[in-house]
């Protein structure tokens, strides 16, 4: 019972963080909440991010920053790709201020340095973490 009680906790913490999702599930992010970053740039590169699936904060939109800037509103199991100038740029997450549930009452602000290069897309990924809550950063996997 003791054990029971002990390792109780410690699952329902587990289930708060994201996963991955496969290939297949993975959604483009409706045009109409891509806001910018989508003309080519010559000699410029991509920048990809994907947001994993969670139940902790599963129904909330995430503002997705390139340089600063509002670039697109992602929500779980979604994709969007940016184009952007070769060399470093400021990619982060921030609260979403369209969302009026609670999520967009919230303070949320990451960010990743990546540099981008015309030939390799710079890949992220928004997650959540039991202990955090949400994050950005390289997705590394693919």
């Amino acid at each position: 019972m003791r054990l029971t009680l002990l390792l109780l906790p410690l699952l329902m913490l587990a289930g708060c963080s994201s996963w991955e999702p496969d290939p297949e599930d993975i959604r483009p992010v409706p045009a109409e909440r891509v806001l910018g970053f989508q003309e080519p740039v010559e000699g410029g590169g991509e920048v990809v991010v994907t947001r994993h699936f969670a139940m902790l904060g599963g129904g909330c939109y995430v503002a997705v920053m390139v340089d600063r800037q509002v670039a697109a509103r992602i929500h779980v199991g979604e994709q969007v790709h940016f184009q952007v100038p070769a060399g470093q740029h400021i990619v982060g997450i921030a609260t979403d201020k369209e969302d009026d549930t609670l999520c967009g009452m919230s303070r949320l602000n990451r960010e990743e340095l990546v540099t981008v290069t015309p030939h390799e897309p710079a890949r992220l990924r928004v997650i959540v973490d039991s202990n955090i809550g949400f994050d950005i950063e390289p997705d590394v996997d693919r």
